[in-house]
């Protein structure tokens, strides 16, 4: 893409941002520009937060039934999945796995808890609480 074709469609996702994005300048080396949003990536992220609320949605009525513990529901909410939640937490992905059972979720200790804290950037208290709704204004994406 030329530098002059670079989308400037001020995205809402952007927040006011701009993004550093490379293009081809006139002498035909690659330059950053700074881009203020593209439709079709607008769009494309917006489909990707609906879908993960609407998986925390369905994530929370299952907590809420006892089916899986609260765990999984912050990971959703933190927009993690067990690959990325392994990855920053040490555990090992079937170790996260059996944690979302609510009666292995109960007797963690307290140093496992604290990893998921720091993880997921929440308080132990916040960790074990299951919310009434689901808050679909949880953590926008960084541009």
């Amino acid at each position: 893409m030329k530098k002059d074709q670079v989308p400037q469609d001020n995205s809402k996702i952007y927040q006011g941002q701009s993004k550093l994005v490379y293009a081809v300048d006139e002498t035909g080396h690659y330059a950053g520009v700074k881009s203020s949003g593209w439709d079709v990536e607008s769009f494309a992220t917006q489909y990707a937060v609906d879908d993960l609320n609407h998986q925390a949605e369905d994530t929370l009525a299952e907590v809420q039934q006892g089916k899986v513990s609260a765990l999984k529901y912050h990971m959703l909410c933190a927009r993690h999945d067990v690959l990325s939640l392994s990855q920053v937490t040490g555990f090992f992905q079937w170790q996260i796995k059996r944690h979302f059972k609510p009666r292995v979720f109960n007797t963690l200790s307290a140093k496992a808890l604290a990893r998921y804290c720091e993880a997921l950037a929440i308080t132990e208290q916040q960790l074990k609480e299951i919310p009434e709704q689901h808050d679909a204004s949880f953590k926008q994406p960084s541009a």
